[in-house]
Formats: structure tokens, sequence, C-alpha cells
């Protein structure tokens, strides 16, 4: 599907490297950006100390608060001189409500764009990547900070294992794979077996993107010792790729944060654009 609402989000604490990234992504595909202004505020104190602790959290709030003002302000003039279709929207909230607050407003766009700022930022990350993967129905673009952000993307890696999660991605950006000059389908240990990856690993997906104009090739790769996520990381580099499409937390997210996980290291060591979904 073509991209027409661009849901992107930006703190009140950061730079405006995010927000430019937004401009550039919506001026190449002509599209309408919603942008949230976000400002973080403190949990009420639960303490012993009382009307001192209360006075210093309300300071704290009131300082967010003005920040935030600040914020929308200079991205409103920004984003009047850059002269793309947009709207702001700010919020103050409290970090526990960040992901809900995010998968509502992404009932209303058709990507999620998550720029380096925040990717890079290990306070908000968690909360706004949750909130784009687990509270959101749009896929979510996430730019890692230092990476740049080519589109539409020439060349393109799908990471491939014939789970749903994988299905699901590639059936939501089959335009942005049409788009690409070259897609490398990529499997790391695939065992061929009927009625999983087939007799043939990667030969059904392959003909299905074959079938859609898709110029693709199969890629195998074994892991010896090495994690999935380095070896698609470096799969990646030997193949100029400027796109990752992967799909994300086969297993719960629970079990994902315990035990690590190829979404979840693929989130921690990003080092070119990811186009994610579950």
């Amino acid at each position: 599907m073509a991209y027409k609402t661009v849901l992107s989000v930006m703190s009140s604490r950061h730079g405006h490297e995010d927000l430019r990234a937004a401009v550039s992504f919506c001026e190449a595909i002509n599209g309408h950006l919603v942008l949230l202004v976000i400002g973080f505020g403190a949990m009420p104190p639960y303490s012993g100390y009382g009307d001192a602790s209360a006075s210093i959290w309300v300071d704290e709030r009131e300082r967010e608060l003005a920040k935030l003002g600040e914020k929308v302000a200079s991205v409103k003039t920004e984003l009047a001189a850059a002269g793309i279709s947009h709207e702001v929207e700010e919020f103050f909230c409290d970090f526990p409500w960040a992901p809900d607050l995010l998968g509502q407003r992404a009932l209303y766009a058709d990507i999620t764009l998550i720029g380096g700022e925040i990717a890079s930022d290990a306070r908000l990350k968690a909360f706004i990547v949750d909130g784009a993967l687990f509270h959101s129905p749009t896929p979510a673009l996430i730019v890692p900070k230092g990476s740049s952000l080519a589109w539409p993307p020439k060349r393109v890696l799908v990471a491939w294992d014939s789970s749903q999660e994988a299905g699901r991605v590639v059936h939501q950006v089959i335009d942005v794979l049409k788009s690409a000059e070259h897609v490398h389908v990529t499997m790391v240990d695939p065992v061929a077996q009927s009625g999983l990856q087939g007799e043939e690993p990667g030969a059904d997906i392959a003909a299905y993107l074959a079938r859609h104009g898709i110029s693709v090739t199969v890629d195998i790769i074994a892991s010896g010792a090495r994690s999935i996520n380095d070896l698609l990381q470096q799969h990646a580099t030997d193949i100029d790729a400027e796109l990752m499409v992967m799909g994300c937390y086969g297993h719960s997210r629970m079990r994902e944060r315990i035990f690590g996980g190829v979404s979840h290291a693929m989130l921690q060591h990003a080092k070119l654009p990811i186009l994610m979904s579950r």
C-alpha cells in the first residue's frame, strides 16, 4: 500500500534530527506527517516526606511542561518552513502510558517512523518501540542513529523464516519491495521440510515475490558459531542493503526480554533502517 499518512514521534528532550528524517521521508512519498511531540513527567511521589516531596514533583512537572511548549513552538516553525502537509499534536504523559498513546494515534496512520534520537535513547526507546509494535496496527520503520534513510530503497534484505510474522510483514510492505531494484530473501540455517519451509527453502516466497514483478534472490547462510543478528547485519552490509524487512517477536514479549531473541537484538544493534511488523 502507498503510505499516505506517516506517524512520527519525538521527545521534548531531543533535538530536531528525527523531525528532519520524518520531513525527508514525507517529501519522498508525498505523505502527510502526523508528529507527536511528547513530554514525560515523573510519577507522583509515594513517600513519607509529605509536602516537600510533592512540591519538588510539581516543580519538575512544570519545567517539563514548559520544555514541551517550547519544543512544539520550534517544531511548528520548522515544519511551516518545510512546506509539507502536516499536523502537530502535543502530549504530556507519564512513562507507563506512552505505548497506549502511540498505539491509539497509529490507528489513523499507514506507518510509524521512529528516528535515531528516540531509537538511541535507552529510557524512551522501550516505551516507543513497544507502542509501535504491540499497540499499533501499522508497521514500524526504525532508523538508527547515524544511518541514512534512502527512499525508495534500491536493495532490500528480507529476513525470512517462513513464520507468520515474516509473512505478515512481507504482505504489508509488498509495494516497497516492488519499488526496489532487487530483494534478497535471506535465510539462516533453514531446514528442508515439507509443510514448513518446503523441500527447497525460500523457493515459495521467491516465486510469490517474482509473480509481483520483483527481482529476487534467495540467500542461504550457515550460522556456524555466530548469532543470527550478527549474520543478518553483516549480510546487509555485504549486499549494500538500504533497508531490512523483518517480522518480529515470534516468542512472547516477556520471553524475548528475558532470553533475548533476534528481533530484540536487532533493535538493540541495528545499523541500517529496519521495517518491522509482528
